[in-house]
């Protein structure tokens, strides 16, 4: 198994930090490449709720994917499966209290199968490079203009 994560402390409370995090419309302004989210089933940021993403890494063609949230713990925790796409993994946030602040763990998980599992390092090497952009979801929200009421 394939697992890479990262912490950062966001500057609101734990449901506003969740609120923003279960709307995968919210994706958009802190993932990079991410150019549409839409919701293509269930009740928004619920159990069920099914994401279809398009993502332009940059030198390619846009590529497409789609997740499906599979565990709802509001102010605490996020996990999500993804059900198509260039890497199926499965990850969650995790949201703990820290006085006036929120510690989100962004944390990535996937199973090599078939040829996939020779390359492993470049499947750690994309699980990296996405839990790094929980630095940029703290960049949104603790600017004031973008945080959720």
């Amino acid at each position: 198994m394939v697992h890479a994560s990262r912490d950062v402390l966001v500057h609101c409370d734990a449901l506003t930090v969740f609120d923003f995090l279960a709307d995968g419309a919210n994706n958009r302004l802190w993932r990079e490449g991410l150019r549409s989210v839409v919701l293509r089933g269930g009740a928004p940021g619920k159990v069920g709720a099914v994401y279809q993403q398009s993502y332009y890494p940059g030198q390619s063609s846009i590529i497409p994917g789609t997740y499906r949230i599979t565990n709802s713990r509001s102010g605490a925790e996020l996990e999500f499966s993804v059900l198509y796409g260039p890497v199926g993994a499965r990850g969650g946030f995790y949201l703990s209290t820290e006085g006036d602040s929120t510690r989100v763990r962004y944390a990535l998980d996937f199973t090599p199968r078939g040829l996939r599992r020779f390359y492993w390092r470049d499947s750690h090497r994309l699980l990296e490079q996405e839990v790094f952009q929980v630095e940029r979801l703290k960049a949104v929200l603790d600017t004031p203009s973008q945080q959720v009421a």
